[in-house]
C-alpha cells in the first residue's frame, strides 16, 4: 500500500437501550458525546478520518447514525430513548453486516465496534429480520460471524457481570475484547466510558504503527506484548551495556537495594517489576523485557504498546510467558518483591 493512503476508522456504538437502563438513560448519553467529542479531537491531532456509527437495541435494533464524519456529529440527546427487551445477539449481528457494506475502497480502512450492555440476550430471537428463530442457532451465527471476520475488524462487549462475560465468550467474543463494567451507577458508567477510550487511544495509536485490528483492545498489560506488536511500534533494543538487571531476595527499598548491590542510586534510574495491578502515572516510563535474551524495550513507543495513553492510567501484570514489564520508580521507598528484578540504567 503506497504510504499517502489515509487512515480511516469506522467507529460503531452499540447501545442497548432496553428498559432496564432507563436511570442510565442521561448518562448514557453523556459518555456516548464524551467519547465522540474524544474521537473528534483525536482524529484531527492524529491526522486519521473517523466515521461514526451508531445503534441502539431493545425488542428491535435500530441505526440511528450511519457511518457520520466525527467532526459533524449531532448529540444523542434525541436519538436514545429506553424501552423493551435485549436484542444483543441481534445487535452484534445487524451492527457488523450492515458495516461490512460500507465501501472500503482506497485508504487504509479498520473498523472498531463497541457494544454496552447492562443485561442478557432475551430478545433477538423475536427481532423481525433475525436470522434464526432458535437462540442456539443465533449464538452459533454471531460466533460464525466473529471468527471469520477480517483482520481489519475489532468487535469488543462491555457487560455487567461474570455470567454476561462467560455468555459472550460462549458467543465468541474474544476474552480480552470483553469488559466488565458496573451497570448499578452513574459512575460505573462513567468508568465504563473510560475504559471505551483507553481502549480507542489503543487503537488509533496502534493504526500509526499498522496495527489493523486486536483481539485484545481492553488489555493495558503484558499480554499485548508480542514479536509482532513490539516490530509494528518501531521499538530497539537499549544497547545492553546501558544496563543491569538485579535480583531481588527480600523485600527491600529501592533505593537501599540498589545502593547494596553496589551501584549509585539516582532518581529515576531503577525500574521495578510489576507484579499486581497498580496505577502508572502519565510521566513513569515503562521498560519490556524479553524473557529469552533478557533484552529490554524503553521510551514512548513502549507505553504505546501497551496501549498507555498520556494520563494516570491503571496497568495489570498479566501473565506473558514471553515478556514482563517494568515501571520507572520515582520513590526512593518503593517496596521491591521477593524473586523478581529490579531493572538498574546505568
Amino acid at each position: 500500500m503506497s504510504g499517502n493512503q489515509n487512515y480511516i476508522n469506522h467507529v460503531a456504538l452499540v447501545l442497548d437501550a432496553s428498559s432496564s437502563m432507563s436511570r442510565l438513560s442521561r448518562k448514557v448519553v453523556e459518555v456516548a458525546d464524551q467519547q465522540i467529542a474524544y474521537l473528534a479531537r483525536r482524529s484531527k491531532e492524529l491526522d486519521q478520518e473517523t466515521r461514526v456509527t451508531v445503534y441502539v437495541f431493545a425488542n428491535t435494533v435500530e441505526c440511528v447514525i450511519y457511518d457520520k464524519d466525527v467532526l459533524r456529529m449531532p448529540s444523542l440527546k434525541q436519538l436514545y430513548q429506553v424501552n423493551g427487551m435485549t436484542a444483543l445477539l441481534a445487535a452484534a449481528l445487524k451492527s457488523q453486516q450492515e458495516l461490512a457494506q460500507t465501501a472500503q475502497l482506497y485508504g487504509d480502512h479498520s473498523f472498531l465496534t463497541f457494544i454496552l450492555t447492562d443485561g442478557q440476550e432475551n430478545a433477538s430471537h423475536r427481532c423481525p429480520g433475525a436470522p434464526a428463530k432458535d437462540p442456539r442457532e443465533l449464538v452459533q451465527a454471531v460466533a460464525e460471524m466473529i471468527a471469520t471476520q477480517d483482520d481489519n475488524w475489532t468487535l469488543a462487549v462491555l457487560v455487567p457481570d461474570q455470567m454476561g462475560k462467560r455468555e459472550a465468550m460462549q458467543y465468541g467474543f474474544p476474552k480480552d475484547n470483553i469488559a466488565i463494567w458496573d451497570a448499578t451507577s452513574t459512575q460505573g458508567l462513567e468508568e465504563a466510558g473510560q475504559v471505551i477510550q483507553q481502549a480507542t487511544e489503543k487503537f488509533m495509536i496502534g493504526r500509526t504503527q499498522g496495527i489493523r485490528g486486536t483481539r485484545a483492545v481492553f488489555s493495558t498489560g503484558a499480554e499485548a506484548v508480542n514479536k509482532e506488536t513490539i516490530k509494528a511500534a518501531g521499538l530497539t533494543p537499549v544497547n545492553p551495556s546501558e544496563y543491569q538487571l538485579i535480583p531481588v531476595t527480600r523485600e527491600a527499598a529501592i533505593r537501599e537495594w540498589i545502593t547494596e548491590s553496589g551501584h549509585t542510586y539516582r532518581t529515576g534510574c531503577a525500574f521495578y517489576q510489576l507484579s499486581k495491578t497498580e496505577k502508572v502515572q502519565a510521566k513513569k516510563q515503562i521498560a519490556v523485557l524479553e524473557k529469552k535474551t533478557d533484552r529490554v524495550y524503553t521510551g514512548p513507543e513502549a507505553r504505546a504498546l501497551l496501549g498507555l495513553p498520556d494520563m494516570e492510567v491503571r496497568i495489570k501484570p498479566d501473565h506473558n510467558d514471553d515478556f514482563t514489564i517494568f515501571v520507572q520508580s520515582t520513590s526512593v521507598n518503593r517496596k521491591l518483591v521477593p524473586n523478581t528484578r529490579v531493572l538498574f540504567m546505568n
